[in-house]
């Protein structure tokens, strides 16, 4: 291990992304422990805690903690391991995959990343899914645990480039499926709360949870952030429920969670949201339907359409998962009944 280190970033370095600029310093370090580094505030800019997507620039200064060589980095790779049954959960999870990149159908409940109580994730799965190539893909963006659907992979450094930066262009086009409590008014419409991260429970912030701001408000709120979320539903089973489509046009932490609560329709079996109480605040009758409905959140990331690393345009489609086809064929619901974009002005359709 290395010792701790200061290091100025230099004047002829670009204003970049912290975990980018961290990367190019110490390639060997790979992106989950540059971020686990920054959860733990091992990382620091100007002595202060930075989140991994932090901006840095000419002048600052980073702290660098001990680090693993290049060497021990390559050793604790030979003894990596992904079991036999998990390499072959993760690989029937392909939905798409060419030279640049593999698309995968996460399954709800299994985490991205992993965590002080998390051992099993997507990121620790993905030497199943290098093939061809010599290194394993590497996450470009996330899903949360209990969210379901469309996670992309790049399997190059190039791709990895280019699909991030594709994320944050306005032309990426995420839909979301959701089962939420009762039936939102009006039925088509678009969510424009602030959202602000609350400390959580625990005593390291565990459980923290977003709170929606009014727009007039978001400016004079400390920590604020503007969100804007446009949804459709696309059927309802009388007041009880309905079958949502969501787009996060901007892409906060918990955005459609508690933006679609905040109108009092939770997503059903959200519980920090409140999509698991017999109750709630709007003109649902409770997000905990019982009957055929799992407890498990019906929440899905359904399709994405995203700039291929080769210039064309990628677009992928996710089957529901398990639980969420056990509620549609117990409503009677089918894919085949909406439309692929429901916000899309050229077709034909009517909720």
């Amino acid at each position: 291990m290395s010792r701790v280190q200061t290091i100025e970033i230099r004047d002829d370095e670009a204003e970049q992304r912290l975990d980018r600029w961290f990367r190019r310093q110490f390639p060997h370090v790979s992106q989950g422990r540059v971020e686990k580094m920054c959860r733990k505030g091992e990382i620091r800019v100007d002595g202060g805690r930075v989140k991994s997507n932090t901006r840095v620039g000419p002048g600052q200064t980073v702290r660098i903690p001990p680090l693993p060589s290049a060497d021990q980095v390559a050793e604790e790779k030979k003894t990596a391991f992904v079991s036999k049954t998990e390499a072959k959960m993760i690989q029937d999870c392909v939905i798409h995959m060419d030279d640049d990149v593999i698309v995968i159908n996460k399954p709800a409940g299994l985490a991205v990343q992993g965590g002080s109580k998390t051992t099993r994730h997507v990121d620790g799965m993905l030497p199943a899914l290098q093939y061809d190539k010599r290194e394993a893909p590497r996450l470009v963006h996330r899903l949360d645990k209990d969210t379901s659907g469309v996670l992309v992979l790049a399997r190059t450094q190039a791709a990895a480039s280019h699909l991030t930066k594709a994320f944050r262009h306005q032309g990426t086009r995420k839909i979301y499926w959701a089962l939420v409590a009762g039936v939102p008014y009006p039925k088509i419409g678009t969510i424009k709360f602030g959202l602000v991260k609350a400390p959580g429970h625990g005593a390291k912030g565990e459980g923290e949870k977003m709170h929606c701001v009014h727009p007039k408000d978001v400016d004079a709120t400390y920590g604020a952030k503007r969100a804007h979320t446009d949804y459709a539903t696309l059927c309802f089973l009388g007041q009880r429920a309905s079958w949502l489509a969501m787009v996060p046009v901007t892409g906060r932490t918990h955005q459609l969670r508690a933006h679609i609560a905040e109108m009092g329709h939770p997503i059903v079996g959200d519980g920090k949201y409140g999509g698991s109480g017999q109750e709630n605040m709007g003109d649902g009758w409770g997000a905990e339907l019982g009957e055929e409905v799992s407890k498990k959140m019906h929440l899905h990331a359904r399709s994405l359409t995203i700039q291929h690393p080769n210039g064309s345009e990628l677009h992928v489609e996710a089957k529901l998962p398990p639980h969420m086809q056990t509620t549609w064929n117990y409503f009677g619901w089918t894919e085949r009944d909406v439309p692929t974009d429901p916000f899309d002005a050229e077709e034909e359709w009517q909720s």
